[in-house]
């Protein structure tokens, strides 16, 4: 291809990008109606309708009346928001309680600010569009704006200073800062300004663009479509991202099993081998809850079947391994091999349920089963039929599926379906060049809601590599091909960042990587690490080094064993968290300026995450390697390992030997932990809540819990443990209020660090005695 080799680098004689382009003129009128305020220009229209009082959509359609229809990314309609509205010879200006949109007449200029006047959104200069439906608007940027967000893209956390495309690729290829773009398309960012956040949401599904180069200006443009954005006001991150979830959705609990250890490979390839795989985890006491299928399962790579040689009891297996606590993941593509005696492919094409040209004849691409065709997701219909299929694996006992090559992959020089293709979006017929990036995200809303029906009141889990904005009420997401690199390792704690801010909180990488030979330090580093990612799962391709716990020797295998046990530890913190992303947006593993906007130190920080508001993991991320320097914030911080107590707002160098990954808790702040156990099936008998004393102060925190398994949250059956700390030289007070009506298995004990015999310890007004074995305070509630 031309694009390899220097021709990519040819001089350009002119300038193609701005070639052709013209703005929307000037404002000829505007009116205010019940929920926005419309207005057209010499060249267009537009709207702005403000969704809630700190949310404002804003809509520009160059050859038309302005639609306020949306993408599936969004999901809420508009709030009945109070807007004042006054005219002058120059502007209007739009009001509520929380922003300021002003309207500028001569040129057609946009600016958005929040009621202290902070300037949040301001027209550089007026957006363009051409001929061909291209369409962008720019921004003014400040020299100390940092971006965020932007889904899974590669290189640091501070999008600033590159240019990021959006459009699902599958890419196999190493990923490498320059490697752009991959598997999701998440145009959405967020702007930290002097510890002041707010986000945009480019709400077009088009191949688009974002343009952060520029010292002054920032820009996003698209193939076609509207120019259809949404700004929040925040200003905290966290309220940002309430903001943006409450408009995209947030994601479901998913169920307990989902968030422990998964072992997966390309391939496991055998039933036998399937139960070996097992048997080895229980045999070595090394924690497990699910194995995954790639692949070579089906029967010549036909999706809802079985290669019955290969998997004689497919049924018998998944029970007798849901009995040990084990699940089994199917991977399931969307690609259908063409077979005229295949019922899936036969289907299809009697029901006119694959993607075809708009001339009635079928596309056909390559993929795994050689010739296939692809469901056109789009059609409802589709979707329906679609889920009900995924019966054949819910009989058997599946309550998880992982949905790959959903881009869609195809093995052609585009690496995709023919842009020329056309779908079926509630009888309109629009081309796959419009409705690419959001193939997979209605794959995904297929797979999960059938699954739920089928699964009749059980939580499904679902993992998707392929995705859009809004990809989070249906599934996690895994950052795709990555390979056995200490790169890729430091690589992945930056795309999860991003993905969380971008509102994906269920993500995770590799473990280990999956193209390339890892190595027993590597993988222990990388275990370590995955040990607090939100999504837990260890996976290798075909042709390289095994990775599983043991595979590279004694030296190795006990360590990664201890951050496996570790992962269930901490399993009720971690499962608390995701209980607040459920419910807020806040994601489970977040970057320090999350907690700590205000401190320039931590807009930077790529290198370390936190695990909920109060801690820090800094693991190590290069190869013979024992020693690292970590920034702590504001506050005193204890050691998880030796109790001892270190000074925020310092860099402090740290001794982490290949057995110790650094992880540091805010004094005067809690978590929740229980036992060790080899799987989630195992119900807890004792949760420790572990109380950092402080000299002076207060402190909140929520342990939550229900069933693990059924829906039975939404309706109240659930049971939210509220505990207030007031910390006093020599007393600590814990007042503990209980909500909901679930009753759990668990007994819960208390644990106070930094404690002394002369501390007394106040639970609902009741004291406790000094523990001298365990130099704690441990009582039963």
């Amino acid at each position: 291809m031309l694009e390899d080799t220097s021709f990519a680098i040819r001089p350009l004689e002119k300038n193609e990008e701005q070639e052709g382009f013209q703005s929307f003129g000037n404002v000829q009128n505007g009116t205010e109606r019940k929920q926005y305020f419309s207005f057209t220009c010499e060249r267009g229209s537009g709207k702005i309708c403000f969704y809630r009082d700190d949310v404002v959509r804003i809509v520009l359609n160059p050859f038309g009346e302005a639609s306020m229809s949306s993408s599936p990314a969004v999901v809420k309609t508009p709030e009945k928001v109070e807007m004042h509205v006054e005219e002058t010879e120059k502007e209007w200006v739009l009001e509520t309680k929380k922003l300021k949109v002003i309207v500028h007449r001569a040129p057609f200029l946009v600016s958005i600010y929040d009621q202290q006047g902070n300037a949040l959104v301001r027209d550089a200069k007026p957006a363009l569009f051409d001929h061909k439906g291209k369409i962008a608007c720019f921004h003014e940027m400040t020299e100390v704006d940092h971006i965020y967000g932007l889904g899974e893209k590669t290189g640091f956390l501070n999008k600033r200073g590159g240019k990021w495309t959006m459009w699902n690729t599958d890419v196999y290829a190493p990923h490498n800062p320059e490697t752009d773009p991959l598997y999701q398309a998440h145009p959405y960012f967020m702007v930290l300004r002097n510890g002041r956040a707010h986000g945009v949401f480019f709400d077009n599904t088009f191949k688009t663009t974002f343009d952060f180069r520029s010292n002054s200006v920032y820009s996003f443009a698209a193939d076609g479509g509207q120019l259809d954005y949404y700004v929040f006001a925040g200003p905290h991150p966290k309220d940002v991202l309430e903001q943006y979830t409450d408009l995209t959705g947030r994601m479901p609990l998913p169920p307990k099993w989902a968030i422990g250890y998964h072992q997966s490979r390309y391939s496991y390839e055998t039933e036998q081998e399937v139960r070996e795989l097992a048997n080895t985890f229980i045999e070595k006491g090394i924690p497990l809850d699910a194995i995954y299928l790639d692949i070579h399962y089906m029967d010549e790579y036909r999706v809802f079947t079985f290669d019955r040689r290969r998997f004689p009891n497919p049924k018998e297996m998944i029970g007798e391994l849901k009995e040990a606590g084990i699940r089994v993941v199917p991977i399931v593509d969307p690609g259908v091999k063409v077979d005229a005696e295949y019922a899936i492919y036969r289907e299809g094409v009697e029901r006119q349920y694959f993607c075809k040209y708009i001339e009635g004849n079928v596309y056909f691409g390559e993929v795994w089963p050689g010739k296939s065709s692809f469901p056109d997701f789009i059609n409802k219909k589709v979707r329906k039929w679609w889920g009900e299929k995924h019966s054949f694996y819910t009989d058997l006992g599946i309550e998880g599926i992982w949905n790959d090559m959903n881009e869609p992959s195809v093995f052609n020089e585009t690496k995709t379906m023919d842009e020329q293709v056309v779908h079926d979006d509630d009888g309109k017929l629009k081309t796959h060049r419009e409705l690419h990036n959001i193939y997979g995200l209605m794959m995904c809303e297929a797979t999960y809601k059938g699954m739920k029906k089928l699964l009749n009141g059980k939580r499904p889990f679902l993992l998707t590599r392929s995705g859009f904005s809004g990809i989070q009420r249906y599934a996690a997401v895994w950052t795709g091909d990555n390979r056995s690199f200490w790169e890729h390792l430091e690589l992945s704690l930056p795309m999860c960042m991003n993905l969380g801010l971008s509102g994906v909180a269920f993500c995770g990488a590799d473990v280990g990587g999956f193209a390339h030979d890892s190595n027993g330090e590597l993988l222990a580093r990388w275990t370590q690490v995955g040990a607090f990612i939100p999504y837990f799962r260890n996976h290798c391709a075909i042709g390289f080094a095994r990775q599983e716990p043991w595979a590279f020797g004694e030296q190795y295998e006990p360590i990664i064993k201890q951050y496996i046990e570790l992962r269930y530890q901490w399993l009720p913190h971690l499962y608390s968290l995701f209980a607040e992303a459920h419910q807020t947006g806040t994601p489970v593993m977040r970057p320090l300026l999350m907690e700590y906007p205000n401190d320039e130190r931590t807009w930077n920080i790529s290198d370390q995450f936190m695990i909920g508001h109060n801690v820090i993991i800094a693991p190590i991320l290069r190869p013979n390697t024992t020693h690292r320097v970590v920034y702590l914030p504001k506050g005193t911080w204890v050691d998880y390992w030796s109790g001892e107590v270190l000074e925020g707002e310092k860099y402090h160098l740290i001794e982490a030997p290949l057995e110790k990954l650094p992880i540091y808790i805010k004094q005067g702040s809690m978590i929740v932990l229980g036992e060790p156990k080899r799987s989630t099936a195992i119900p807890d008998e004792r949760l420790t809540l572990h109380v950092y004393k402080l000299n002076e102060g207060e402190a909140t925190y929520t342990i939550y819990d229900d069933d693990g398994l059924t829906f039975a949250y939404e309706k109240g059956e659930y049971v939210r443990q509220h505990v207030h700390a007031i910390f006093k030289a020599d007393e600590i007070h814990l007042q503990m209020e209980t909500e909901g009506t679930y009753r759990p298995t668990w007994k819960l004990h208390v644990a106070v660090w930094g404690a002394n015999e002369q501390t007394k310890v106040m639970i609902n007004g009741k004291q406790t005695s000094f523990d001298e074995k365990t130099n704690t305070f441990i009582i039963s509630s």
